[in-house]
Order: structure tokens, then sequence, then C-alpha cells
């Protein structure tokens, strides 16, 4: 059984963490709900390298996710080490976002409150509410859905809409967004989809909603002021914790 600690861990080998919190990102989306099965795909590029990705094979449910299950492609779709081949709409999504927005870290699903969120002729996140807020400014939104992603023309399109935005909402179709790290990306996916949640239950009420002010926003989305615990750390702790969930409740991931 892996344990998580508090402090930050002496360094470790870069391509064994980002596998083994790849894994661990799977089995996270399964116990949060996040994912749909088989289907949908997180990458990560290969730490050492900019042009080749970890990624699950296709077919493994996202609770059986290992560290050693994941496998190197590179954006032709070749596979360059371990075992497995990409699915086609990860080849055609995922690397040209890794590619064009320089993005270490890609993470796509068709999660339940966001998904319904794009569902709406309005699908706007609006920021009503603290976790709202951190959102402002930072998703594109793509509100034209083509059908499903199998050229690369189509990733490198959706790479544009994005540019340089953290949250692509994908009307029609689900969500998709970017970190430096998993930790930093998979927070993003968590408090995307109880901020979607959130809205969605409001509006049911419904009634208008209360949106913040714009000074309130730029405070939130500010400098921390809690130096002891910058985002950075937060983003770690917050994984950290989640990883001693999976080591109690789903445990395998590190294998």
């Amino acid at each position: 059984m892996s344990v998580h600690p508090l402090v930050a861990p002496p360094a470790t080998d870069p391509v064994r963490q980002a596998k083994v919190h790849l894994a661990a990102a799977h089995r996270l989306a399964v116990f949060h709900e996040l994912e749909e099965g088989i289907d949908n795909h997180f990458t990560v590029t290969l730490p050492g390298h900019d042009d080749r990705y970890l990624i699950l094979p296709f077919g493994l449910h996202w609770s059986e996710a290992r560290a050693s299950d994941l496998f190197v492609f590179d954006e032709s779709g070749r596979t360059l080490e371990g075992e497995g081949v990409v699915e086609r709409s990860a080849q055609c999504i995922h690397a040209p976002v890794h590619r064009l927005c320089g993005a270490r870290v890609v993470m796509h699903t068709h999660q339940t409150w966001a998904y319904a969120l794009n569902m709406l002729k309005d699908n706007r996140l609006l920021p009503s509410s603290q976790s709202a807020a951190f959102f402002q400014g930072r998703i594109a939104y793509d509100d034209t859905y083509t059908g499903s992603a199998d050229t690369i023309e189509e990733g490198e399109r959706l790479s544009r809409v994005m540019a340089d935005k953290q949250v692509l909402f994908m009307k029609n179709h689900g969500v998709m967004v970017v970190g430096n790290t998993v930790a930093q990306a998979y927070r993003r996916l968590y408090m995307l989809e109880r901020v979607c949640r959130g809205q969605l239950l409001a509006m049911a009420a419904g009634k208008p909603l209360e949106l913040l002010s714009d000074g309130v926003i730029a405070q939130v989305q500010g400098p921390h002021v809690d130096d002891r615990h910058p985002r950075a750390e937060r983003e770690r702790l917050f994984f950290e914790a989640m990883m001693r969930i999976l080591d109690r409740e789903m445990p395998g991931y590190a294998d």
C-alpha cells in the first residue's frame, strides 16, 4: 500500500511518477463519477520529451488502470513503448492539443454535470460562486459540434479554439482541461464538475442567479494570501489526499 505524506517527498524518477499519477487519475475519475467506462482519454507528455505521450490502452476500464499498463504513442499513432494501440479520437484530439497549446497534461471527459451544461443552447459557466469564479475568463467555448474527432485537422481546430485557456467547453460533446501536472489538471476537472453541478441545481430553482462582481472575481483569482500553501502546493496536497483515498478504496494503481 502506498503512503502519500503531507510534506513534499524527495524527487523520484519523473517517468515513474507520471505513470503512477496518470493511473491514479483514471481511478479517481471512476471514484468521482467523471468517467464513461472505457471511453474518453487522459494523456501526459512523456517527461524528457515534447512529442510523445502516455495513455491507458483502449479497452481497459478506468478502474483497472495501473502504472505498468500505460504505453507511449506519438502524433502519427505509432506505439513507441509498451503495449497497446492508441484509440483514434485520442490521437486526433490530444496530440494536437499537446503540440499546439503546450499542454503537458490533457484530460477529456463526458462527465455528467459538465456534459449536461454543454447540452444547453446557452452553456456558459457563470461566476455565481467562489469556486466558479476561479474559472471566469479561463474557459474557451467550441459552439459547433462537427461529429466524432477522427482527423488531426479536427484536433488542430480544437487547439485553436482552446488557445491559452485552461478549459474547453465542447457543446453537445463534453469538456477538456489542460495542466502542467496531473495534480493540477485533475483538480481542475474535479472542481469543474462541482461548479457545473452547482449551477445546474441553482438554475433548476427557476430564480435568477446572483453573479459576482468583476472586483470580487479578480480578488478570488489573485495571488493567494496564504504564502504557506501557494496554489501549486495546494494542488499537490489535494492530489496526494485523493491518492490516499485510493490506497484505501482502490489500491493497485501504482503497480
